[in-house]
């Protein structure tokens, strides 16, 4: 799966809901026109999945990302915000429920309390 698909189908409510909203759209946009992010991540995460970590931090993995990008490759810098690493994580446990717990999340300043995963993505 692409990561790609995403019908922003929850509404929060009030205006901690919709700043909550602002960020899930923002990075969203971003996400799509950064696809190279989330295979990172994926790949990153997995990799650590098969080393036998059943916890680490999502802040860890993108700061892998950072590392590759600007250190090791060549192409093209882009800055990836750190508004963006929990959504990182959220589609993670979208995507991957059987490693739900590799990362651990808080609930985001108007996220709404019953979202879970499945109405952020």
């Amino acid at each position: 799966m692409s990561g790609l698909e995403h019908p922003l189908e929850h509404r929060s409510s009030g205006a901690q809901g919709l700043l909550f909203e602002q960020k899930k759209k923002e990075w969203w946009e971003w996400h799509k026109a950064n696809p190279q992010v989330w295979d990172y991540f994926e790949r990153f995460s997995m990799e650590a999945v098969s080393k036998g970590r059943k916890k680490i931090s999502h802040w860890l993995i993108i700061n892998r990302i950072r590392w590759e990008v600007n250190i090791v490759t060549t192409g093209e810098d882009f800055k990836i915000s750190n508004d963006h690493i929990a959504f990182y994580a959220r589609l993670w446990k979208a995507r991957h429920p059987q490693h739900k717990d590799l990362f651990t999340t808080k609930k985001m300043i108007g996220e709404p309390i019953e979202s879970g995963v499945k109405n952020v993505f």
